[in-house]
């Protein structure tokens, strides 16, 4: 019987060779692609989210958990049809207006992928009403908003109001994160929640869809 718990500590010590590895051996004794990523990349991802916000874990442990997944994901995909993906729910996420920074936009999207969520990318740079048309075109579950300046923060909460104004605000939880952005900050300007970092943003928006 295939050991769950060997893929995910493949995946917890970056150990993106061995994760192939095993994925292909699962597959040889029939386990399925969707437990194969449920059970073992997924439940791997979720144990470095949470050494990452404990500290344990840095963002090269990070990056090589999530390459070890990425790598294991290439190898299902083909057996994997869209609908067949097992997905944790749906995020659009992007920088806001006036803010041209991605490294932690770019770090937080690769951890929730690795995660099992489906993310939209929008980039940086993002005009409050774009976000607003996001919303509604992919119907996601969660908006992320960064901003890594003090000068751009406040475009966060014309994000919100944008939705608002297109009577979308009560169909997504908005959530916030970067390195000006606290958790007063997105209280004031009626945020779902505040992300300090990518394995936080896992458990948030975990918490957020309910899982």
């Amino acid at each position: 019987m295939f050991s769950y718990s060997t893929l995910i500590q493949a995946v917890v010590t970056g150990n993106h060779i061995k994760s192939v590895k095993l994925v292909n051996e699962a597959l040889k004794e029939g386990v399925s692609p969707q437990d194969i990523v449920s059970s073992g990349l997924q439940a791997g991802m979720r144990i470095v989210g949470d050494k990452f916000s404990a500290g344990d874990f840095f963002v090269p442990e990070m990056l090589l958990a999530a390459r070890a997944v990425t790598r294991a994901t290439e190898v299902l995909q083909p057996l994997l049809s869209a609908s067949d993906m097992p997905t944790l729910g749906r995020v659009v996420i992007g920088t806001v207006f006036g803010d041209i920074h991605d490294i932690g936009k770019n770090l937080v999207t690769m951890f929730l992928r690795g995660a099992g969520f489906e993310v939209f990318d929008l980039g940086v740079n993002i005009p409050a009403d774009n976000f607003a048309r996001a919303v509604k075109e992919y119907n996601p579950d969660i908006l992320g908003l960064s901003a890594l300046l003090t000068t751009t923060m406040s475009a966060m909460r014309d994000v919100i109001k944008a939705l608002e104004m297109a009577e979308l605000r009560s169909k997504v939880k908005v959530i916030v994160g970067g390195a000006p952005v606290t958790q007063h900050f997105a209280e004031h300007i009626g945020a779902d929640g505040y992300g300090a970092d990518g394995g936080n943003a896992i458990k948030l928006c975990r918490n957020l869809v309910g899982k």
